[in-house]
């Protein structure tokens, strides 16, 4: 996903032996004997933890005809369990000081509490209940069924760049359920029922479908104490397999939308193609496209499409490129150009063509890229201290099919990097017939009538 500012407002499996699998950057592995997966990320600094579950299961898993009902789940896991009333499980994170939330994504569904290290068990135990024990009712059904709406009118229908993006991702993939949005199809939210939901819970909510991660100020061994005591006595689901989805068919031919909304603001075309995502100790590939989208589109002062269309021929007031490098599937590598005023849509379309045929034709500048690098270098540094970053891109990468040593090895594959192996991926990527073009624009002018 991309934004346009002020414009457009898994670990694998191990035989559990009692003895962590120990890893660099202070992190220790465990698996529980019912196929939980347990991650700890220790940093004493602060006495504050993060304590996470990831489940292997997003929208894109939903079966056809409930869309929304991965995220619409996440919703009433917040209701009542055998031990906890409706609204008691944040309310008691709040009365300790803590915050939480959850959030689902095509590939995932993950529930998060931030509190003070001695909360930890407390936390473990509220979530291993609501893993084993949702008490759904039907009054629950109707009440946040609405509030699931409610929030897709506020970011998606009342929005034309959440409806235009929607349109682009479902133009993008026509068969895989990644066309399909994650807050769901309206017409198919407003159909959930406490059925619909029990179904994806039974189906999907089970340790071996699990990844607990815990960060910040904890000793791995009383984490693993503490998950054997209360995640380990969940029995493990055997009706859980790999997951198997529905895949894209080869897309031979470019496809086109143009989305005419009053209420556009700012008119912009973008394109997205298909593209490779990181594969378990496969990364290379992604590694290069990573450092193209930067090149690219990372900063408008510097990148190709910024310094062209924003600062030389003054077209563009805003250019990017984006890929999304952590997807289970395929993915998509973008570009966005937003034009000034007095230059059209299509104008600004071909500029930006222009711009990539000659970057191919001119290749990578070797000072840009060291430039890069350093950046790159200094944002994973930084991002050492943020426990709640680290554990979040953990979790990310561990559900998306890849592992800890993938997501330690990518610093290196990013350093490693050069500009033959960027121009190569940008050659494989850039296929029109694999690409989605969009226009966001308002709608057309009537012709007024001349009177003779």
């Amino acid at each position: 996903m991309f934004r346009i500012p002020s414009l457009i407002a898994a670990v694998t499996a191990l035989p559990f032996t009692g003895l962590p699998a120990l890893s660099a950057d202070g992190i220790t592995q465990y698996a529980l004997d019912n196929g939980m997966d347990v991650l700890v990320i220790e940093d004493r600094r602060a006495p504050v933890v993060v304590h996470m579950v990831w489940y292997n299961v997003g929208s894109a898993d939903e079966p056809a005809g409930v869309s929304g009902i991965a995220h619409y789940l996440e919703h009433l896991m917040f209701k009542a369990t055998e031990n906890l009333e409706a609204g008691e499980f944040s309310r008691t994170v709040t009365e300790n000081g803590g915050q939480d939330n959850a959030f689902t994504s095509f590939d995932y569904t993950a529930y998060f509490q931030r509190v003070a290290s001695d909360r930890l068990p407390l936390m473990m135990e509220m979530e291993a209940d609501r893993m084993a024990n949702l008490r759904l009712v039907e009054g629950d059904i109707a009440t946040e069924r609405s509030v699931v709406i409610e929030e897709r009118n506020q970011r998606t229908d009342s929005s034309p760049g959440g409806q235009f993006r929607e349109q682009m991702r479902a133009a993008q993939f026509l068969n895989h359920r990644y066309g399909v949005p994650i807050i769901g199809w309206r017409h198919e939210i407003e159909e959930l029922g406490l059925e619909d939901a029990q179904a994806f819970y039974k189906a999907h909510y089970a340790p071996n479908n699990a990844t607990l991660i815990v960060a910040g100020d904890v000793n791995p061994e009383d984490v693993l104490t503490l998950a054997k005591e209360h995640y380990g006595s969940i029995p493990a689901n055997p009706a859980i397999t790999e997951r198997a989805r529905t895949q894209e068919p080869p897309q031979l031919s470019e496809r086109r939308l143009v989305l005419r909304d009053a209420r556009v603001a700012q008119p912009y075309v973008t394109r997205s193609y298909l593209a490779p995502e990181r594969n378990a100790g496969q990364q290379e590939e992604a590694a290069a496209l990573f450092m193209l989208a930067r090149i690219l589109g990372g900063s408008g002062a510097t990148s190709v499409l910024g310094n062209a269309l924003e600062f030389e021929s003054k077209q563009a007031v805003y250019t990017s490129a984006f890929y999304d490098d952590v997807s289970l599937d395929q993915s998509t590598f973008g570009l966005v150009a937003v034009p000034v005023p007095d230059v059209s849509l299509e104008e600004i379309e071909a500029a930006m063509d222009q711009v990539i045929v000659e970057f191919m034709n001119e290749g990578v500048d070797p000072d840009q890229l060291e430039r890069l690098k350093t950046q790159v270098r200094a944002s994973n540094i930084y991002a050492q201290d943020d426990v709640n970053g680290l554990a979040r891109r953990y979790g990310a990468a561990l559900t998306s099919g890849l592992t800890v040593q993938d997501v330690q090895e990518w610093p290196a594959l990013l350093e490693a990097v050069t500009e033959d192996d960027i121009l190569a991926a940008a050659a494989r990527v850039f296929d029109r017939s694999n690409a989605v073009t969009g226009w966001l624009m308002q709608p057309e002018q009537p012709t007024e009538e001349v009177s003779q």
